[in-house]
C-alpha cells in the first residue's frame, strides 16, 4: 500500500487575523484554517478533506490569549491544549477543563492540538466541545465585517458541522467561571482504549451551599449523539436538593432520557443510553465530593 498523501493545495501564512479573514473571504469554502493540524492533517492525508488553500494562523498572537477576566476564562483559539493543562489560572478557575483534557488523545497530540481546533472540528466524541456546551461557553467569531458571538449550545449541529461560516475564524472561547467555596467538577468517559474516541462521555459541575444543598448544576453527555449534548433540564432537577443517592439517580435517569443515542458497530443505542445513566451518576458523585 502506498503512503497516504494529501491532494494538492496552496498555502499562505497569515500575517494577522484580519489577513486571515481576507483570505477566507477570498477563497470561501475552498479554504481551511490550520494551527495545530491534529484533526485536519490526517483527514487531508486520507483525502476526506481536500481544501484548495490552507491558511496558517498558528503564529498569530491575537489568538493566543489566556486570561481570567471578570467571571470568564478567556482562551484564544490557537492556545495549545498542553499549555492549558499546565496553566495555574485554568487550574484555579476551571478545573473541569483540565479533567476533560486528560481524556483528549495522547500527550503528543495535546502538544500540538489547540483548544479552538477541537471546538471547530466538532467531533461528537470530543471532550473540549462537551465542556463548552455543558457550561454554555461563549464563542467569539470574526470575519472581514467584524466580530460576533454565539453560545456553544447553539454552535454544534452534527458531526463536524457547526454554525461557523466559511469566511469566519474562531477567535476565542469564553468559559463562565463559577465562584464560591464549594464548587466541584468531574469528567468520565468509556472508550475501547484510552485515547480512542469515547463511546460515551459525561461531565458535571455543581455548586453547593454550606449545608450541602445544590445551588447550581451543569451536566453534559458526549459521544452518544451527533453533537455534544448539554443537559440543563437534568441540572435543574438537582437545584435546591442535597445530592443524595435519590437526587443523583433522578438526574441520571433524566439525562439518559433526554439524549437520543446512536447505535453503530462499537455500541448499540441502548448500551449508550445505559452508559449515559451510569456515567452521569458517577460524575455527580465525584463532583459532589470535589465540592465538599
Amino acid at each position: 500500500m502506498g503512503r497516504m498523501k494529501a491532494a494538492p493545495f496552496d498555502y499562505t501564512r497569515a500575517a494577522s487575523l484580519s489577513h486571515a479573514c481576507e483570505l477566507l473571504a477570498q477563497h470561501g469554502p475552498d479554504a481551511k484554517l490550520i494551527a495545530g493540524g491534529q484533526s485536519l492533517v490526517p483527514m487531508m492525508a486520507m483525502r476526506l478533506a481536500r481544501p484548495a488553500h490552507l491558511v496558517d494562523i498558528n503564529r498569530l498572537v491575537e489568538l493566543k490569549r489566556l486570561d481570567h477576566v471578570d467571571a470568564e476564562l478567556v482562551i484564544g483559539a490557537t492556545v495549545r491544549q498542553c499549555t492549558v493543562e499546565r496553566d495555574a489560572v485554568v487550574r484555579e478557575s476551571l478545573p473541569l477543563l483540565l479533567k476533560a483534557l486528560k481524556w483528549v488523545g495522547h500527550v503528543q497530540t495535546r502538544n500540538r492540538g489547540t483548544i479552538g481546533g477541537s471546538v471547530v472540528h466538532a467531533d461528537p466524541s470530543a471532550e473540549i466541545p462537551l465542556v463548552a456546551c455543558a457550561l454554555d461557553a461563549t464563542l467569539v467569531l470574526q470575519d472581514e465585517t467584524g466580530r460576533s458571538e454565539t453560545q456553544a449550545r447553539e454552535f454544534f449541529f452534527a458531526p463536524m458541522v457547526t454554525a461557523i461560516a466559511p469566511e469566519q475564524c474562531l477567535v476565542e472561547i469564553r468559559f463562565p467561571v463559577w465562584v464560591g467555596e464549594h464548587v466541584g467538577s468531574a469528567f468520565e468517559e468509556v472508550s475501547i482504549r484510552h485515547g480512542d474516541f469515547a463511546l460515551v462521555s459525561a461531565c458535571a459541575q455543581v455548586s453547593l451551599n454550606a449545608d450541602g444543598t445544590c445551588t447550581q448544576a451543569a451536566l453534559g453527555i458526549g459521544g452518544a449523539s451527533p453533537f455534544p449534548h448539554a443537559l440543563p433540564e437534568a441540572g435543574e432537577i438537582l437545584v435546591g436538593k442535597r445530592l443524595d443517592e435519590a437526587a443523583i439517580a433522578e438526574a441520571a435517569n433524566a439525562a439518559a432520557d433526554l439524549i437520543d443515542p446512536d447505535g453503530d458497530l462499537h455500541a448499540t443505542a441502548d448500551y449508550r443510553r445505559h452508559l449515559a445513566r451510569v456515567l452521569t451518576s458517577r460524575v455527580l458523585v465525584a463532583a459532589r465530593e470535589d465540592a465538599r
